[in-house]
């Protein structure tokens, strides 16, 4: 949708229902979870478009959630100067490559533009390509904000300890770790599970220090875990002096379990078909034995 177009659509009321419909438009129902106050879409847009750094949790494989993502940066550019997009699935390493297509026009870009970013695979280009091209030609800058490979090597091995009471209490580590353990379907071994939580709070910080750097108002796309409020991102933007952290905005599929405890604010998207990973993590874990 073009922005005249998402403009129209923000200032007429046929388009502020709460459930959204139309073509290049996102559906779904949007919840304010301090209040239980279901909002209009220019309601929330208003509401992030006030907070300096807004946080939006995902789930990586939904093409809903990448919708969205990219219909939002749309419709806020219409009531402010967005000053960065920051995204967990860029690395330091590829901040030249992204600042090099940035530098030049789109016709000047290679025929492959995730090869020319090295673009990680476990990353589906499908749904995060129309976000990185649109990001690529806006005036603001797109910023890497995770950890680099042998970042994450070095930390598995041997991680320092992070500052801050809140991201050291069990309140914090006890999810993250159950979380863990479910995303890896119980496979996991024990006694790797202190090296994984410790990379998974890394990877936070990290974010939460490219959060801080990033010019504002800034926002971070990342997977729902790294956006929560009690538990990711948040957390570790007040240990490091940031209040309020951040504004964020959960995107969940329904009848998903999401509180005022864990977001600001959730976009309900429609259920689709779950995939079971761990069939084929058990079915590889199988096939080593």
């Amino acid at each position: 949708m073009s922005r005249s177009l998402i403009l129209l659509c923000l200032l007429l009321a046929g388009c502020q229902s709460a459930v959204l419909t139309g073509v290049g438009q996102p559906a779904g129902e949007i919840v304010d979870l301090r209040s239980g106050q279901v909002l209009t879409v220019q309601a929330l847009v208003e509401r992030l478009a006030g907070a300096p750094r807004v946080v939006v949790g995902e789930q990586h494989d939904n093409p809903d959630h990448h919708q969205v993502q990219l219909w939002l940066l749309q419709a806020l550019a219409q009531r402010r100067a967005q000053g960065s997009l920051l995204l967990e699935m860029l690395t330091a390493q590829q901040q030249a490559a992204v600042d090099r297509l940035r530098a030049s026009s789109p016709g000047q870009w290679p025929a492959d533009v995730p090869a020319a970013l090295a673009w990680q695979q476990g990353w589906d280009w499908s749904l995060y390509g129309p976000i990185v091209r649109y990001a690529l030609v806006q005036p603001y800058p797109l910023l890497a904000a995770n950890l680099d490979g042998p970042e994450v090597r070095r930390l598995y091995k041997e991680a320092p300890a992070l500052s801050g009471g809140r991201s050291n209490a069990d309140s914090v580590k006890a999810p993250l770790l159950a979380q863990i353990a479910q995303s890896h379907c119980g496979l996991l071994p024990e006694s790797q599970m202190p090296a994984m939580l410790a990379v998974q709070q890394h990877r936070d910080r990290r974010m939460a220090e490219r959060l801080m750097a990033a010019p504002m108002p800034a926002i971070l796309f990342a997977g729902g875990y790294h956006a929560r409020l009690d538990l990711g991102v948040p957390v570790h933007l007040e240990d490091l002096g940031v209040r309020p952290p951040a504004a964020v905005l959960m995107l969940a599929e329904k009848g998903s379990a999401v509180s005022a405890v864990s977001a600001d604010y959730v976009w309900y998207t429609a259920v689709r078909p779950a995939q079971d990973y761990c069939a084929s993590m058990r079915q590889s874990t199988a096939g080593g034995e």
